[in-house]
């Protein structure tokens, strides 16, 4: 059985804090990243919590792309879902980690649609 999505699940840390923090700067990473990896863009959300912190997703039409940042940590959760075997999430992952400067990362993949969820081992990087 082939799968019906690919769910990118990435932790990032050791993250730029002023980059987590900026409000237009996540809202255009988050949309070039869909770009980049061919996706559609539909909808844009953001909002900026006080003091600090930021929650989004950027809908596309292969499903979205997701962010909840915590500059007082340097860390941010993402996660990127996309419908089918056109786009690859891990060229979206990949980009928002490097434009938010994350020095370690831990990426998790799940194929979507295919029975009970099998997890492989998250794949950890420090840069």
């Amino acid at each position: 059985m082939d799968t019906m999505g690919r769910h990118v699940i990435a932790e990032l840390w050791g993250c730029d804090v002023d980059k987590l923090n900026d409000l237009s700067f996540i809202e255009q990473v988050f949309v070039d990243a869909a770009l980049k990896a061919g996706a559609e863009v539909r909808e844009v959300a953001f909002h900026k919590f006080a003091p600090q912190g930021i929650s989004g997703v950027v809908i596309i039409s292969e499903s979205h792309l997701t962010i909840h940042s915590f500059p007082e940590h340097g860390y941010a959760s993402i996660d990127v879902y996309t419908c089918g075997d056109r786009i690859d999430p891990n060229v979206a992952s990949n980009y928002i980690a490097e434009a938010l400067k994350a020095t370690a990362t831990e990426v998790v993949e799940l194929p979507r649609g295919m029975g009970p969820i099998q997890l492989e081992k998250p794949k950890v990087k420090v840069l």
